[in-house]
């Protein structure tokens, strides 16, 4: 199906629904009684059609960098976004570094509003909402590296935990990163949350070396939310002693954001090397 907007939304052959709209780009799968599953997945094209003319409308605010003043916004998504940072505003960030994890939000809520289903998931480029059912249960794996896509680690969430959302970030991403991890994955109690906690302990997995190659955000993408900051373009072979010294920085990020309950659990990747911090059922 072809929206007015250029909105599209397909059924796939294996029945999962695929949505796509400029930068957008889901996948999402239900489960439950046929019939509900359809009138959930119809529920989801419907609220497709106008979520990126929504973001559009308020994007220049939604790239400021968030303040002393919480920013107010008339679209959910962006609302979405903005709560899961305000959080963490002591250091830079702007609602955009929620912005996956906040449409996998805002669809699966419109997925499973009124529905009967025993699970969902709404995966927007490795961004996931999920949805369970008393006694329903979830497995997902990590690949830090796409061009060796071997699995890293695993979690399984089921519905007993508060986990609801599950996001990657890292400077081999299609995100910018201030900093070297090749994958930072964080399980919170939603996608915004996750994405935007997996974005700050990505750029906090760092360290300075010569060989590390970096350019203004700017530079590389005109619209970029950050602006003139340095972002790692180039990450080669690095010694050992840099890569744990980077990977105990993210570390600390990510026992610091855990101490305040606005994450679960947290697994940080560089060049081979694993820092988790666990719990129970989760990485």
């Amino acid at each position: 199906m072809n929206g007015v907007n250029g909105a599209r939304a397909t059924r796939l052959g294996d029945g999962r629904l695929h949505c796509e709209h400029g930068p957008i780009d889901l996948l999402i799968e239900a489960w439950g009684e046929a019939g509900e599953v359809e009138r959930a997945y119809a529920q989801a094209r419907q609220r497709f059609e106008g979520i990126l003319d929504e973001l559009v409308a308020e994007l220049p605010a939604l790239r400021t960098p968030t303040g002393d003043a919480m920013p107010r916004f008339a679209g959910r998504v962006a609302q979405r976004m903005t709560a899961a940072v305000w959080p963490l505003r002591e250091v830079f960030v702007t609602p955009m570094a929620a912005v996956a994890g906040g449409v996998a939000d805002d669809m699966l809520a419109a997925l499973v509003n009124g529905r009967r289903l025993t699970k969902a998931i709404v995966n927007n480029g490795g961004d996931i909402a999920l949805h369970l059912a008393t006694g329903e249960s979830l497995s997902a794996g990590l690949v830090a590296d796409i061009a060796d896509p071997a699995l890293d680690a695993g979690a399984t969430i089921d519905a007993t935990s508060a986990v609801r959302g599950i996001a990657t970030s890292g400077w081999r991403g299609r995100s910018q990163s201030l900093g070297i991890a090749d994958a930072v994955t964080v399980l919170a109690r939603s996608a915004a949350a996750a994405d935007a906690a997996a974005t700050l302990i990505a750029n906090a997995v760092d360290t300075d070396h010569p060989s590390i190659l970096r350019a203004p955000a700017r530079s590389l993408r005109e619209d970029s939310d950050l602006g003139d900051r340095l972002v790692a373009v180039e990450v080669p072979p690095l010694p050992r002693a840099c890569i744990d010294q980077a990977l105990a920085a993210g570390l600390a990020c990510a026992e610091r954001m855990r101490a305040q309950g606005f994450i679960d659990s947290a697994l940080l990747v560089l060049q081979g090397q694993h820092r988790g911090l666990h719990a129970a059922r989760s990485l």
